[in-house]
């Protein structure tokens, strides 16, 4: 199947310019994708734009991701509720710089390649236009009206709306007519909430120099029981794992539910289609074993982070969530440890009580794992009290150095998945 209908079966496509399928079959095409420098790392919400130039360069076509350095002084009021705060110029400069770097893990930059990707940053073409000329060589080619009937300028009009994120369609906009003159781009992709910036661009190519160009859009992504995808409850799930955990990440693929799985799985893999209808209809039969979440977890994991790192995150959730596994964590050094119970409830203890050796009931107590001796001693005596995965049924225990996992955590554990973190001080 041709690329366009890859992304359809996919589930990738939502709008599309005439003539683009037709486009992508005649010629090598160089086509771009802009990504918004409103942090020093992308998120999981940027993955299905990655995911649409990767696709574009395995189909033997230039991707180009555009940095907007100059954008994102701006702000896209697509699909937003409110104006979003201004970064300083530095620290703007930083995040354009990190998500360059950031993408090169995804696409092949390589000059040796038959079609290396291109990244630019169209703060390159801004900083040096003035206002007025912008407002002479774009501003008369689209009018008011047309920019008006734009639902991202429609929905934000009744609270009122700030002349430069109006204007942003029209800066986008240039975007496009200038890589259209000056690298030969003929097709820009995004997501749906994008459209009409992206019509906006191929206007001005149209208007200004006569040009042809195409465009497509991918759905923006929702959770099966309508929440907004890539959210948790800590926040957006990073791309950079000194943001988000490989294990949290790893978590995070792992505990979609099964109709999203059905379609993520689609979305962010290149598994081909029959595998992947095998694997929903295997899955299907015996939803339990949760095929699709392990196998989608383990290709999300080695794209975005590393084989390593999803061997690690395997491991992790085997010293979390199986039993016998005492030995195992004291593998961990303590970075890994602390990834690995991120969002785990901590709580302080003198170390001094420790090295004295404390009664683990009253450790427990103090450091305010249990609110009462009764209540402690009730869950170790039925066996429902783990130290460090090892089970503690003896009320009458004490601590010890050598309990410590390196040198200064202890891990409680109620039940089978209640953790809590015990931290020296």
């Amino acid at each position: 199947m041709n690329l366009i209908e890859e992304l359809r079966w996919r589930g990738l496509v939502q709008d599309m310019m005439p003539g683009t399928d037709e486009h992508l079959q005649t010629k090598t095409v160089k086509g771009y994708i802009g990504f918004d420098p409103t942090s020093d790392s992308l998120h999981i919400g940027s993955l299905v734009p990655i995911i649409l130039l990767m696709h574009l360069q395995k189909a033997g076509h230039i991707p180009v991701a555009l940095v907007g350095g100059a954008t994102g002084m701006v702000g896209d009021p697509s699909g937003k509720s409110e104006e979003r705060n201004m970064l300083p110029l530095d620290q703007l400069n930083y995040n354009v710089k990190a998500i360059q770097q950031q993408l090169s893990k995804f696409l092949n930059f390589d000059a040796q390649c038959k079609n290396p990707a291109q990244i630019v940053n169209n703060y390159d073409w801004f900083q040096h236009f003035s206002f007025l000329d912008f407002i002479r060589e774009v501003g008369k080619h689209i009018t008011v009206n047309y920019m008006l009937s734009k639902d991202s300028v429609q929905k934000r009009l009744e609270n009122g709306m700030s002349f430069t994120e109006f204007s942003y369609q029209l800066v986008q906009g240039y975007d496009f007519l200038h890589l259209f003159k000056h690298e030969n781009v003929t097709l820009q992709m995004g997501g749906s909430d994008q459209w009409g910036n992206i019509v906006t661009g191929s206007e001005l190519v149209r208007r200004k120099e006569g040009g042809d160009v195409f465009a497509f859009t991918a759905p923006l992504l929702k959770k099966s029981d309508g929440g907004k995808f890539g959210k948790t409850e800590s926040g957006n799930i990073w791309l950079d794992a000194a943001k988000t955990s490989c294990y949290r990440f790893y978590q995070f693929w792992l505990n979609v539910a099964d109709a999203d799985a059905a379609n993520y799985i689609k979305i962010f893999t290149f598994i081909p289609k029959e595998d992947i209808e095998e694997l929903i209809q295997t899955h299907a039969e015996a939803p339990h074993l949760r095929i699709l979440q392990k196998r989608l977890a383990k290709e999300l994991t080695e794209l975005v982070h590393s084989s390593q790192d999803y061997e690690f995150a395997v491991k992790t959730s085997e010293i979390l969530f199986s039993e016998n596994t005492a030995e195992a964590l004291r593998t961990l050094n303590e970075q890994q440890l602390l990834d690995v119970l991120e969002g785990v409830p901590t709580f302080n203890l003198a170390a001094q009580k420790v090295e004295e050796g404390i009664l683990l009931i009253d450790a427990l107590v103090e450091s305010g794992v249990f609110p009462s001796k009764a209540e402690a001693r009730k869950m170790i005596q039925a066996n429902g009290f783990s130290l460090n995965k090892h089970k503690i049924n003896d009320i009458s225990y004490s601590l010890s150095v050598t309990d410590l996992l390196n040198g200064k955590y202890l891990l409680a554990q109620k039940g089978k998945k209640n953790y809590h973190l015990i931290i020296l001080q």
